[in-house]
């Protein structure tokens, strides 16, 4: 199962060369830049660690690419995304977010479901990968 979050999550893998084109459009549009990573993908994680502070003062391309990359790097079997911020409205608002890493085997999620009061059922996402302790997620696992 592939995790959908953000925009281009449901295309192929972007390249390098597809991302740099992304941060040149954001940065075209005056929208600040910031990578974040997390082994933990859950849709209402909207709090992943961030990768040093946005970069506010990047003008290049190359300059967030470079962040990117290192990030990849430093935790290769993580889920790593790149934020863009527009401040037109007053507040912090994402105008454009993608995911650009991910780990070689994505588990996915199932439904556990609750009986409630009154014989109403719930239900909740659970992450296959919480089963294992955090920093450990995705490692192992076939792809």
């Amino acid at each position: 199962m592939r995790i959908t979050q953000g925009t281009f999550s449901y295309l192929p893998d972007l390249t390098d060369e597809e991302i740099s084109a992304q941060i040149q459009y954001a940065l075209d549009n005056g929208w600040p830049l910031s990578v974040e990573y997390t082994d933990d993908p859950h849709p209402r994680n909207h709090y992943w660690d961030m990768w040093g502070l946005p970069m506010f003062d990047l003008h290049d391309a190359a300059g967030v690419l470079y962040e990117v990359n290192e990030c990849r790097r430093a935790f290769p079997e993580h889920y790593v995304r790149v934020n863009a911020y527009d401040a037109s409205y007053g507040r912090q608002t994402t105008a454009l977010s993608f995911i650009v890493n991910r780990p070689s085997a994505e588990p996915g999620f199932r439904l556990d479901r609750h009986e409630d009061s009154d014989r109403r059922l719930r239900y909740t996402l659970h992450p296959y990968a919480l089963d294992a302790p955090a920093g450990d997620r995705y490692r192992g696992q076939p792809r």
